[in-house]
């Protein structure tokens, strides 16, 4: 089993089940996999959360944290007080050993604690409207700090359902976040894929 044999299906799994399988039968070649497909998302996400002025010591939550590549990346940005969560048990497993992370715990994107509270969230390669509706964005930023901001990435499959960028819009014509940051570049050039990178701050 190759880390190329992880890029086969992932984009066409449309169900939490399916994707749930995928990502623990992946989790061991995980990263080999991203890393030799150049993945640089997580890096852009902690430059973005850095540009928008959150401070090197707030806790910061990052969602579908994974095997912890983008722990590690805010980590490398200056960022220590990490919280971490993700739907998978294995990846979580592996992000665990890497001690990069206050708090984790499993779970949905849709059903994020009720009671959670953070000045920043991070969604690296995570948003996808297959697995998580565009509603989840609203659900983060009300989670989050008045004054709060939520650095996201968006890449090519995601932008061309349009329902992520079209609730961005809705966001900001109502006044409930403002716009940051937004910038498009490489996401994971091995597998000629692009992102958009955005910062939205609560209202």
């Amino acid at each position: 089993m190759s880390g190329e044999d992880f890029f086969d299906d992932i984009y066409s799994l449309t169900s939490a089940e399916d994707t749930a399988a995928h990502y623990a039968k992946f989790a061991n070649r995980y990263e080999a996999a991203m890393r030799e497909n150049g993945y640089c998302t997580p890096a852009r996400c902690a430059e973005a959360l850095r540009d928008a002025g959150i401070a090197s010591e707030t806790l910061i939550l990052d969602i579908g944290c994974g095997t912890g590549m983008s722990g590690e990346a805010l980590r490398d940005a200056g960022y220590a007080a990490l919280d971490g969560t993700d739907f998978s048990a294995e990846m979580l497993a592996i992000a665990q050993h890497k001690g990069l992370y206050g708090k984790l715990w499993q779970g949905d994107l849709t059903a994020l604690p009720e009671d959670m509270r953070y000045h920043a969230a991070v969604a690296a390669g995570v948003l996808n409207p297959a697995h998580a509706p565009a509603s989840v964005l609203d659900e983060v930023l009300a989670r989050l700090e008045p004054g709060g901001v939520f650095v996201f990435s968006l890449n090519d499959h995601a932008i061309v359902d349009g329902s992520y960028e079209g609730r961005v819009h809705e966001l900001l014509d109502s006044g409930g976040a403002e716009l940051l940051h937004r910038e498009y570049g490489d996401h994971m050039p091995g597998q000629d894929l692009s992102a958009w990178v955005l910062a939205l701050r609560r209202r």
